[in-house]
């Protein structure tokens, strides 16, 4: 028990900007803590996910300007963490078309305008989607996606190879067990929440995580943290707009 609210406060500390302490004799790199810590990221997004609409409850009187504030607010939660990762990702896919190192450019603290454009296009798309959420009443598939793409990071996790010393820890603390067992959770969970459709938005989300891998590859010529970042970023907007025609 101890191994798995070690993993929860290390995704809620890794993975938002909530506040979380720990103490000086906690070892979070443990496999233990490491693999609950991944089974806890879809949980971190629940989370975030209900402050936002717990906020979008007090401001829904504003309408549309309210539903930008809680979309946000959204964003803000979880740092911009994956957001940036969008920019880095670009920035490689550039560099590597200009006969450049990609993965000098991935790990430069500057950015490319590219990347920034990039970036910008997908922020617009997703806070333009989230608001259209939540405008419409779609407050629990609000939930539902953003558990949904939090789950495929575990998936891109297991499935794919990282040239990342910190991913491939957490590849190989990720037991085939763990990994079955938060998607049979987190999959009835949404079920709960909106119904069978969960089951399609899943499934819809596992290909387009797999293609997003499989492009980022590709292009960049490895996986690191910043192509799992815009893997999920990037299905949360296609999963929105799935959705919405759906």
């Amino acid at each position: 028990m101890n191994n798995f609210i070690l993993g929860f406060k290390f995704a809620l500390s890794y993975f938002t900007i909530l506040p979380v302490k720990f103490k000086e004799e906690d070892d979070l790199s443990k496999k233990e803590i490491l693999a609950f810590m991944l089974f806890s990221l879809p949980l971190v997004g629940l989370i975030i996910g209900i402050i936002s609409l717990t906020l979008y409850s007090f401001l829904d009187q504003l309408s549309w300007f309210g539903a930008i504030i809680c979309a946000v607010s959204y964003m803000i939660f979880y740092g911009f963490i994956h957001t940036e990762a969008i920019i880095d990702v670009v920035d490689a896919i550039y560099a590597k078309h200009s006969g450049k190192d990609a993965y000098e450019v991935i790990k430069e603290p500057t950015i490319g305008a590219m990347g920034v454009l990039y970036a910008l296009a997908f922020f617009t798309l997703k806070i333009a989607g989230i608001v259209y959420l939540f405008l419409n009443d779609y407050l629990l598939e609000f939930l539902s996606i953003i558990i949904i793409s939090r789950l495929m990071v575990l998936f891109v996790i297991k499935n794919f190879d990282f040239k990342s010393s910190f991913v491939t820890q957490l590849k190989e603390s990720l037991s085939t067990n763990i990994f079955l067992v938060a998607i049979l959770i987190f999959t009835f969970l949404n079920i709960f929440l909106i119904g069978f459709e969960a089951i399609i938005l899943t499934i819809v989300a596992f290909i387009i995580s797999y293609l997003l891998a499989l492009f980022i590859r590709k292009n960049v010529g490895f996986l690191n943290g910043d192509a799992l970042g815009s893997i999920l970023e990037l299905s949360e907007v296609i999963l929105i707009i799935f959705l919405l025609i759906l």
